[in-house]
């Protein structure tokens, strides 16, 4: 006995319409061709039998599968899920599936992460760079037909367009007004030292403070709350221990904040604390949080619309006339200031 298929194929419509095979797959592909009154019939044929087009076959036959690949260090930061989520929002209004993987910032997930997107025939990516300068990653995106945009970090020495904040200005702000509350010895807190955003934050915090004529004090050790303890623990406990604290990002934050609290140490009278990237509690707990607010939701929106421009308006995944001439595009971040740095909570 032969089994019934779940699925309504393309001929069971064409039989229900009364029309042939091209007919309902002109419909299905925009309707070229076909007189108004067979358009609406089949539609509500198909609509009638819930008919979905079969998209494997369809990237068989060389057509869009309407996925696009979106490959980000994490789903658990608050930065990349806000930028996935403005992501799949543009996605969904081109009728489009997105396809979220996740890498840690490792280089070799990465390539494998992006390997098979690729066997799936994505019609375009967006990726976080785990590595801004690997040159595996750079040639397997030139090798690709696809078009990329790549977010919060650039593919160093490719035409690839990247959505990115800017780092350094950003850094140099926050620093800059930690040395206006009155900070002499500003420690940089950080961890990962060798990705693109961190080393451009770590750049903007030292013009800073070489510009005031203050020393530079770095400590690159944190990964973990653990590590955050060890680290403003040996801090606290040296000849100069410092009055502020500029952490690189957002966990980092959190976890001064804690260890700070932990220790009774008060926050802002006795080292004052200012972070980078906004997280959810930064304006409700106590003191609040000053952070330097990145745009993530515009960086998504951003990144896929030009993807989409891409897809839909240049045929030769070209780009546009008018990012011939742009391949980084850069936005600003900007200060929110609030309890933890000095400023007084009412301006949070």
């Amino acid at each position: 006995m032969t089994k019934k298929s779940l699925h309504p194929t393309l001929s069971q419509v064409a039989r229900k319409a009364g029309v042939g095979t091209t007919t309902v797959s002109r419909v299905i592909n925009g309707g070229d061709r076909v007189s108004p009154k067979t358009l609406v019939h089949v539609r509500r044929v198909i609509e009638t039998l819930g008919y979905m087009p079969n998209e494997a076959a369809r990237a068989l036959k060389g057509r869009r599968t309407k996925t696009i690949g979106l490959v980000i260090p994490s789903i658990a930061d608050p930065f990349f899920s806000s930028c996935a989520e403005a992501i799949q929002t543009v996605t969904r209004l081109h009728d489009s599936l997105l396809i979220v993987m996740v890498t840690a910032n490792d280089p070799r997930t990465e390539i494998d992460n992006l390997n098979v997107l690729i066997r799936h025939r994505v019609d375009g990516l967006i990726i976080v760079p785990a590595d801004s300068q690997s040159l595996e990653l750079r040639d397997l995106l030139d090798r690709t037909a696809l078009p990329v945009v790549a977010i919060d970090r650039p593919v160093a020495n490719s035409s690839i367009v990247s959505v990115v904040v800017d780092n350094l200005e950003g850094a140099m702000t926050a620093t800059r007004h930690l040395i206006d509350h009155g900070s002499k010895r500003i420690v940089c807190l950080t961890g990962e030292s060798t990705l693109y955003t961190i080393r451009e934050r770590m750049k903007g915090y030292r013009k800073a403070v070489e510009s005031a004529g203050l020393a530079c004090i770095f400590d690159t050790s944190v990964k973990d709350y653990k590590s955050a303890e060890c680290a403003i623990k040996s801090l606290l406990d040296g000849p100069n221990p410092p009055d502020a604290i500029f952490a690189t990002k957002n966990s980092t934050t959190i976890y001064a904040l804690e260890v700070l609290q932990g220790l009774n140490i008060a926050v802002p009278q006795s080292i004052a604390l200012l972070g980078f990237d906004d997280f959810e509690l930064a304006s409700t707990v106590r003191p609040s949080v000053s952070v330097i607010q990145q745009p993530a939701e515009e960086i998504g929106r951003r990144a896929a619309e030009i993807l989409f421009d891409r897809l839909l308006k240049e045929p030769d995944n070209q780009l546009p006339a008018s990012l011939k001439h742009t391949q980084q595009i850069v936005l600003q971040p900007r200060l929110i200031r609030r309890g933890s740095c000095g400023c007084a909570p009412a301006l949070s």
